[in-house]
């Protein structure tokens, strides 16, 4: 049977991809995008949040897939003025643990209104989603608040809900996450859920534990990571409003 999250090459004759700086008052932040060769004027957009990886690889891959799901998409280096390390192939995450620390809420969530504008001026009438994993899934837990007018809907992959008030979001929401997370208690994203007033589907695999989907490293879980993809790109579809081509 083909994954759901089949590879999606650069070469891919059915995408554009390319690597976009975004223009900000205190410098640039570079940014990996990709879409369709055809983008209509409300072709929705996704904002993906990258992990404490920064850009790597299993993150440009995911890229790509929203691209060739039909989607325009870019995923913005919150790193871009750190000068931290490449992402790809590293497997000790102490490394970029105090690159992760130094990223600053306010700054942050600019950057990602950016990359969310940047999506806009390819859809002038499009609907923006934003979704991340790991770290990326909190932080865009944080977009449904902070930039809560812009993006339409969210999509955590195992994002801690930490200092995100669930009555303070107004989008539908989508979340993966993993009942043997050591990081993230199921018990408390269960009841962190359950105050949410907006719609919302939650699904905690029994199997999983933190970063289930990511394929580049030894957490992954391929039967989690298959169907909390096929849920994500539905939800994606019937929210932005995706149209058959």
């Amino acid at each position: 049977m083909m994954s759901a999250r089949q590879s999606v090459g650069e070469n891919d004759p059915s995408i554009v991809v390319e690597r976009t700086p975004l223009r900000r008052l205190d410098g640039v932040v570079n940014a990996y995008c990709a879409h369709p060769k055809t983008v209509r004027g409300n072709t929705p957009g996704i904002v993906v949040v990258m992990d404490e990886w920064g850009v790597d690889s299993p993150i440009r891959e995911t890229v790509r897939r929203i691209a060739k799901a039909g989607f325009t998409c870019i995923a913005p280096d919150l790193y871009s003025r750190m000068n931290a390390p490449a992402g790809d192939g590293a497997t000790d995450e102490e490394q970029f643990k105090p690159f992760a620390a130094k990223l600053v809420r306010k700054q942050y969530a600019g950057d990602l209104r950016a990359a969310g504008l940047h999506l806009l001026s390819k859809a002038p009438n499009c609907k923006l989603g934003v979704m991340g994993f790991g770290l990326g899934g909190h932080l865009a837990l944080q977009q449904a608040v902070d930039n809560g007018d812009l993006f339409d809907a969210v999509a955590p992959f195992y994002g801690a809900v930490t200092d995100v008030n669930p009555t303070e979001i107004h989008i539908p929401l989508c979340g993966s996450y993993g009942e043997k997370d050591a990081l993230l208690p199921p018990e408390e994203i269960r009841a962190w859920r359950s105050v949410l007033r907006v719609g919302n589907e939650v699904r905690i695999y029994p199997s999983s534990g933190h970063g289930f989907c990511d394929e580049a490293r030894s957490t992954f879980v391929a039967s989690a990571a298959d169907d909390a993809w096929k849920r994500t790109m539905k939800f994606f579809k019937e929210l932005l409003g995706l149209e058959s081509p």
